[in-house]
């Protein structure tokens, strides 16, 4: 696996609680999943993700890493990110991964359904020659739409091309599906797909996450990957977001 397909996709999932719940001070997770969702971070506030993972193709002792992603809230609708890795250990060697920098421009378009469009890019600040990154500049660009449905559940969906920069581009589509569940512990679940490209092979999987909320700004993330073809590498995860509150007006 090329460990920037799912840095510039990004790891993000749903939170547990309904949008209508939330106070600017609520954390909003963009992970553990490869999609996104619609939603930013309040204007003024910051929110940062981090997690750690293991995973491989032949066994989840192939490689780890600790992924993290600094959201900041420009304005209303905007929100500036920093993400990557910034660990990674493979059979080759160890050390920082790629970091990327990525904007998401959100729209309302109902009480309970957002659109958006988010532009991201990689550096290549990790060893190509070691497995820890890509050895060269990669973009993508996904659009989402993201929904509240009855009865607790929510919808999420991606597409766009990733990979763009290293000779054909690669289609990333998802589906996620959540539900707030009970006595703040919440589930996700999503199905993702790459086609293949230059920046890596096909890769399809399906994801399972709790989703716990410890107090209203920290939301802790556990689960699996199972990969679907071959080439997907399975995961086990665990992270943790924390909303960390105004840091400018």
């Amino acid at each position: 696996m090329k460990l920037t397909l799912f840095a510039v996709a990004l790891f993000c999932v749903r939170p547990v609680v309904s949008l209508e719940a939330q106070t600017p001070r609520s954390a909003n997770p963009e992970r553990p999943t490869v999609a996104t969702h619609a939603y930013t971070v309040a204007s003024g506030f910051a929110e940062l993700e981090q997690g750690a993972r293991a995973f491989g193709v032949n066994g989840l002792g192939e490689a780890t890493s600790w992924d993290f992603n600094l959201k900041i809230g420009v304005r209303p609708g905007l929100q500036l990110g920093l993400f990557g890795a910034g660990y990674v250990r493979t059979g080759a060697g160890s050390g920082v991964g790629d970091v990327g920098l990525s904007l998401k421009v959100s729209q309302d378009i109902s009480p309970k359904t957002a659109i958006a469009i988010v532009p991201a890019m990689t550096v290549p600040s990790g060893d190509a020659g070691r497995g820890l990154g890509a050895g060269q500049m990669l973009g993508s660009l996904v659009g989402v739409v993201s929904a509240d449905l009855p009865q607790g559940f929510h919808f999420d969906a991606n597409a766009g091309p990733v990979g763009i920069g290293a000779g054909k581009p690669q289609w990333f589509t998802s589906i996620g599906l959540a539900h707030g569940g009970a006595g703040g512990v919440g589930v996700a679940t999503e199905l993702f797909d790459f086609t293949g490209g230059g920046a890596g092979p096909r890769q399809r999987g399906f994801l399972a996450a709790l989703m716990v909320t410890v107090a209203d700004w920290v939301v802790v993330d556990a689960g699996v990957v199972r990969g679907l073809v071959d080439g997907t590498p399975d995961q086990v995860f665990l992270g943790m977001t924390t909303n960390l509150g105004r840091i400018f007006k």
